[in-house]
């Protein structure tokens, strides 16, 4: 299913953790959101917010990116409507994932994004953060819950003796 790493032959504390980081992209028109785990696929951090030029640039860039962060798995978010049905924003994002997959050699994953910019807006408003803050961080913020949710149905998957997986 989701979960690369996870072996159905072995007990969760038999399991090995994850070699390598997990990238999560909330990929729009203008911005990329940008958060990695850390090694062990325990925890999730923001680590910028790419401003899209050309797509041969954002794509060297992402491959750097994944080259200096030892990325194993890209996590994409895919935007839906809240009815779970695609939404024109799902092809462009499903387009721009494949290329990007080719072009860094790297699995792509995709994981349903609805209501993490939203929620990564209101948890910034609650900061007290101005507007310009917060659109240079909503998006960063994005790519941080996506990922979480994706190493937490993780642990989830691995702790339940294979009853996700089944």
């Amino acid at each position: 299913m989701c979960c690369t790493f996870y072996n159905p032959n072995l007990t969760s504390l038999e399991q090995q953790p994850p070699t390598g980081r997990v990238l999560a992209l909330d990929v729009g028109k203008k911005r990329i959101g940008l958060a990695v785990s850390d090694e062990l696929g325990i925890t999730a951090q923001g680590i910028e917010t790419l401003q899209r030029t050309r797509i041969r640039e954002d794509l060297d860039r992402l491959k750097q990116i994944t080259a200096q962060w030892n990325v194993r798995l890209l996590l994409v978010g895919r935007p839906l409507h809240m009815s779970g049905e695609e939404s024109r924003q799902s092809e462009y994002t499903r387009e721009f994932a494949a290329r990007l997959e080719q072009h860094v050699g790297l699995p792509v994953l995709y994981w349903d994004e609805r209501l993490t910019s939203a929620e990564a807006e209101r948890a910034l408003r609650q900061t007290g953060a101005s507007l310009k803050q917060r659109k240079n961080a909503v998006d960063r913020m994005a790519a941080t819950l996506l990922l979480e949710s994706y190493l937490g149905y993780c642990r989830l998957a691995s702790q339940s003796d294979g009853g996700l997986h089944g």
